[in-house]
């Protein structure tokens, strides 16, 4: 005779998916608050290097500071500690970003435009995705090799642009990225709902990184497509 489980039998199953949403569902929380107060920060230091006219600092303190501080976020995610070092990654990269749009507002005659249409795609394509793979459910772990690879190579063919002087590569990489940084979106959040992602420190930077460089290179393509 087949076994029929009891109302009993079965509430400890239950009580252990009642935890496992629950801890998703906390996550999910922290990571969306945390990721509010770093793009305030963020958006606090830009405009400050922007107030103060303060000089980009070059693409090779950029690329120390950036790298050395999720480093350290990554060495700490699982203390206290790790926060502050999310904080200072993201209050680094957004004096980075300051004088990147003071030189759009500056030299482009609607350069405003260019700035509000980047920032308002960027926050549309970030809200949809998010509502997107909370509601679905759906897992994009498949994405996780794909991203990895295609970043590495973007990040690579992105240099290339730099130090050749190719500016058809360049838009290429940030066409390229905008892609990627939406998949990233979707993956991301994809791991913290399916509960493939426990650390919010880490998941906040991914997505933080994420929006940074889909806005940084919409505003490259936007101002391109923009210039007579």
């Amino acid at each position: 005779m087949d076994r029929i489980d009891s109302p009993r039998s079965a509430q400890p199953i239950a009580g252990l998916a009642s935890t496992s949403a629950l801890a998703t569902n906390k996550v999910l929380k922290n990571t969306y608050l945390l990721l509010s107060a770093t793009l305030a920060f963020s958006a606090l230091t830009a405009g400050a290097a922007m107030a103060l006219n303060l000089p980009h600092p070059g693409l090779l303190i950029t690329m120390v500071g950036y790298f050395g501080l999720l480093f350290a976020v990554h060495k700490t995610a699982d203390r206290a500690l790790g926060i502050l070092f999310v904080f200072a990654l993201t209050g680094f990269m957004g004096y980075t970003l300051g004088p990147i749009i003071s030189a759009y507002l500056k030299f482009l005659p609607n350069g405003h435009d260019v700035v509000v249409n980047a920032f308002s795609i960027t926050a549309i394509t970030f809200v949809g995705l998010s509502v997107y793979a909370v509601k679905s459910g759906r897992s994009f772990s498949f994405l996780g090799g794909f991203l990895f690879a295609g970043i590495l190579a973007a990040f690579l063919l992105g240099l290339a642009a730099v130090f050749f002087h190719v500016p058809a590569l360049s838009l290429a990489v940030s066409a390229m990225f905008v892609m990627l940084m939406a998949g990233l979106i979707l993956w991301q959040t994809g791991e913290i709902v399916n509960g493939g992602e426990t650390n919010y420190i880490l998941a906040t930077v991914t997505l933080y990184v994420s929006l940074f460089n889909l806005f940084t290179s919409l505003l490259q393509l936007l101002g391109f497509a923009s210039e007579d």
